[in-house]
This record gives C-alpha cells, sequence and structure tokens, in this order.
C-alpha cells in the first residue's frame, strides 16, 4: 500500500513517513480513561483526535486493530507510587464496591463518545482484567536485573536501567535533571531513589483492590497495565502508540522503559501526542478542579457555560485545531464553532438542490487533493475544514446556478464531501439525525415554508413573504436573508 501519511514521532521529534510494520495493517494503541469520574472536555480531545487517526487509516486502505485501555485499577492519586487509588478513594467516598465505581464510570464515557461519534476500538481491555499478564511482565523485569523487590513491592530500578538504555528519550528529559528535581525520602519509603517507581505495589490493610502475587497480596503500578496489554494484542512490536501530551512523563517514559528491559526494545515504533485543552491557559483536569463535563456541555449547566452545545459542536470545535497545538477553551470559540458546523451542515444538504448541466465550471478533484494532502500531513483537520468551507460557498453558487456542474461531476464532489466530512473526520449532520429518528419534526415544515416563501419573493409577492417570515417569528424561529441564501435558527 503506498501511503503518504506523515506522522509527527513524539519519540523523534520530527514528522515521519508512516510505514507499517506489517504492509496493509496497522497496529494502535491509545490510553483511554482512568474511570472515577465524568468525562470532561479534556477527554474528549484524545478521543477525537484518536478517532480522525482511525477513521483516516481505516478510509485509505489499512486494516487496523485499534486498542484502548480502561483504567480501573492502580492509578493514584497525583499519578504517584504513593496516596490512594483513585477509583478506591471515589468508592470509599461513595460507599460503593470499586468496581461499582469502575462499571458507573464506564458507561458514562461510553455514552459520552457515542454522543461525539467517536468509533468503539477493536479492543478495549480493563487493568483489572489482565492481573496475570501484568504480573508475568514484572517477572520478566526482575529477572533481567532491572528491578527490585521491597516489602512487598517490586520497584522499577531507574538508575540501573539508564546505565545501559536511556531514560528520558521520549520526554527529553535526563536523569540528572530528574535526580535533582526530586526529592529523597530518607528512608520513609520502600523505594532505593525516590525517582524508582512502582511496577506492583503491595496492598494495605484496607486496601481493597488486591490480588495475590509472587511477592504477596498486592495490585499494579500504573504504568504497568499499557506495557503489559499493548504487548498482549498487538505484539512485542507495534506501530503507533498515543495519548494526551500530559502522559508522556511521567506515564509513557515509564511504559517504554518497562518494556525496553523486559523484551529488550521499545514496542512503539510512532509515539503520537494531542496537545491540551486549557481554560484561561490552564490544562483541564479532574485533578485542578477546573473541567467542564461532557454532560454539562450538552446540557449548558455549568456556570461558565453561555449556553448548552452540542455534541457534533464539541468535536467540531476539536476539529478546528490541529492535534499537536493547544486549545483554549472559550464560550466565543464554541459559539464559532456552532454556527461554522451549522454552515457546512447546511452546505452538504444544498448539495441535492444543484441541478447537473451539461459542463463543469467547477474541478471537484481539487477538493479531493486538498483534503487528501491536508490529512496526510500529520492530521491537519483545519485545512480539511478550510477546504470543505471553500467548496460550500462554491456549492450555494452551484444552487443559484452562477456556476454548472456536471451530473458525473456532481456524483464525485457529493461522494468527496460526504466522505471527509462524515466518514474521515466523523461529523453528522444533527438535524437529519433527529428527523430519521422522528425527533426532529420543525426542520422540514420549517423547510417546505421557506421554499414557499422563496417561490412568493421570486414572483415580488412581499406580502405573502413577509407573512410567512413573521409567521415563522410568532413560532420562534428567526429567517436571515444573506447573500449565500436563507438561513434559519431557532430563537
Amino acid at each position: 500500500m503506498d501511503s503518504k501519511l506523515v506522522l509527527y514521532n513524539t519519540l523523534t521529534r520530527r514528522k515521519e513517513e508512516f510505514e507499517p510494520l506489517v504492509p496493509g495493517r496497522v497496529g494502535m494503541y491509545v490510553c483511554g480513561p482512568t474511570v472515577y469520574g465524568d468525562p470532561h472536555l479534556g477527554h474528549a480531545r484524545p478521543a477525537v483526535t484518536f478517532d480522525l487517526l482511525f477513521r483516516y487509516l481505516k478510509a485509505v486502505g489499512y486494516k487496523v486493530r485499534y486498542v484502548r485501555n480502561v483504567t480501573d485499577v492502580g492509578h493514584l492519586e497525583h499519578d504517584a507510587d504513593e496516596g490512594e487509588d483513585k477509583i478506591a478513594k471515589k468508592a470509599r467516598l461513595e460507599q460503593l464496591e470499586p468496581m461499582e465505581v469502575a462499571h458507573y464510570y464506564t458507561e458514562r464515557y461510553h455514552r459520552a463518545m457515542e454522543a461525539l461519534n467517536v468509533e468503539t476500538p477493536s479492543i478495549e481491555p480493563y487493568a483489572s482484567g489482565h492481573i496475570i499478564e501484568q504480573i508475568e511482565f514484572v517477572k520478566k523485569i526482575l529477572a533481567d536485573g532491572y528491578a527490585y523487590e521491597s516489602n512487598g513491592s517490586v520497584y522499577f530500578d531507574v538508575e540501573k536501567y539508564n546505565a545501559k538504555y536511556n531514560y528520558g528519550k521520549l520526554s527529553g528529559r535526563n536523569l540528572d535533571d530528574i535526580i535533582a528535581n526530586t526529592r529523597e525520602l530518607d528512608g520513609q519509603s520502600d523505594k532505593r531513589h525516590s525517582y524508582d517507581f512502582a511496577l506492583w505495589k503491595k496492598a494495605a490493610p484496607e486496601h481493597i483492590m488486591r490480588w495475590p502475587s509472587p511477592w504477596g497480596e498486592g495490585f499494579p503500578g500504573w504504568h504497568m497495565e499499557c506495557s503489559a496489554m499493548s504487548t498482549r494484542y498487538l505484539g512485542e512490536r507495534f506501530d503507533i502508540h498515543g495519548g494526551g501530551m500530559d502522559l508522556m512523563f511521567p506515564h509513557h517514559e515509564c511504559e517504554i522503559a518497562q518494556s525496553t528491559a523486559a523484551l529488550g526494545h521499545d514496542s512503539a515504533r510512532y509515539w503520537v501526542h494531542n496537545n491540551m485543552i486549557t481554560i484561561n491557559g490552564q490544562k483541564m483536569g479532574k485533578s485542578l478542579g477546573n473541567f467542564i463535563t461532557l454532560e454539562e456541555l450538552f446540557t449548558g449547566s455549568h456556570k461558565l457555560l453561555a449556553q448548552a452545545y452540542s455534541p457534533m459542536t464539541i468535536r467540531f470545535f476539536v476539529l478546528q485545531a490541529q492535534y499537536r497545538s493547544t486549545l483554549d477553551f472559550s464560550n466565543e470559540a464554541l459559539q464559532a464553532a456552532e454556527k461554522g458546523l451549522d454552515r457546512l451542515m447546511k452546505g452538504i444538504e444544498a448539495l441535492g438542490k444543484i441541478k447537473p448541466a451539461d459542463a463543469s465550471t467547477v474541478n471537484p478533484a481539487e477538493l479531493e487533493t486538498r483534503c487528501a494532502e491536508a490529512m496526510a500531513d500529520d492530521l491537519n483537520s483545519p485545512m480539511v475544514i478550510s477546504a470543505l468551507f471553500d467548496w460550500v460557498r462554491i456549492i450555494n453558487q452551484l444552487v443559484d446556478g452562477s456556476q454548472t456542474i456536471t451530473a458525473a461531476d456532481l456524483e464525485t464532489l457529493t461522494a468527496t464531501v460526504r466522505r471527509y466530512a462524515f466518514d474521515i473526520l466523523g461529523l453528522r449532520d444533527e438535524k437529519a439525525v433527529g428527523a430519521a429518528s422522528g425527533r426532529d419534526y420543525v426542520t422540514p415544515l420549517v423547510e417546505m415554508l421557506l421554499e414557499e416563501r422563496l417561490k412568493a419573493r421570486a414572483a415580488k409577492d412581499w406580502a405573502a413573504s413577509d407573512r410567512i417570515r413573521d409567521g415563522l417569528a410568532a413560532a420562534g424561529i428567526r429567517v436571515k436573508d444573506g447573500k449565500e441564501g436563507t438561513d434559519w435558527e431557532l430563537e
């Protein structure tokens, strides 16, 4: 398969042409949610980013195995090796079983992803369902001498590993800097050094989530699940490992160290990281308490929100920025995304109103070229959207007759627009979906009345035109006449 896709590889700090290990097949692992709270806007970005990559790879002909994990054990507070498990803490506060908490928030995450039109991965493994694989991985690292047992826990020996390999090659940190910025614990810890990290943690008497192991009852370290599960389902070497930029250190750095210590080499060939969504310039996240849940966005119930925003508005908002750039939340940005999405959907709808002609004054191949080049250039979704917007203007010209197109070219144009807007960007026409499910009775009636108004205006029957407009206004529907035609919105 001749793929011209170029991806920015965090590991090499440059764009590289993507070549899969097995021609025609792609193995991709992406870090999924830790399920102890409702999914928020910050979760939407990696979900949409890697859904875009998943969709694009399939669209250009690859067979993709996409693995996205669910962390339901082992992720301690502040991403550290001490403190309480995030899910166990939530369970204690709500007086529930930890697996009740994990199941409840996993289901909430899945519903939010469905609303955002994020496709389900090929495999979605749970950390708690792969304890055996994680124990076996720890055994390998111990056997190779890169870990040590201490008081029922097992820790990775960063210094010994760094003597042969490079701990910090992904994040760009070196061990001297890590040592200088890490506080030693003066015998208060089971670790030899504070920068060593847990592969297996001894469970305290009050710790609910625990499993038997050769080192006593305990639970796996947070980083271990991804090394074990990625290689379990994708093999010792696979193509792409993805996740948010906030996971680069320590999580992904530790993953590389674990895999290299156990296997003699890193598993992932391309490391792909999306940038953050920020709010007032600060990363949005649960631990910072500055997050807005997706449900709050869909309902408009958060104090920072001026209105409710539909799932497709959120998806379009995320796609309007290239995945490696920061994306700052504001009501103005979301409102602009809402208007842009509406304009695009109306342009797609207008394709059905174009009457074919004997000759074309436009070339739909130009749209395919622009979109294909943009996607191949490190998933440049903003440039795809820009190309689609340029063609919405041309579509309106085709509708009003100032440009012409043949039936064959119209078929090509329609297929190209729908392929990039729906199949690859993953957008959907929410009004059309609502109408198909019997929920939207307003749109077809309004469109019918606007068609009658258009006829009245063409016949210069201004009284009839005004009567229809005023009647719609009385029903809470504002009619907007502009250069590109007539539009409407609910007041």
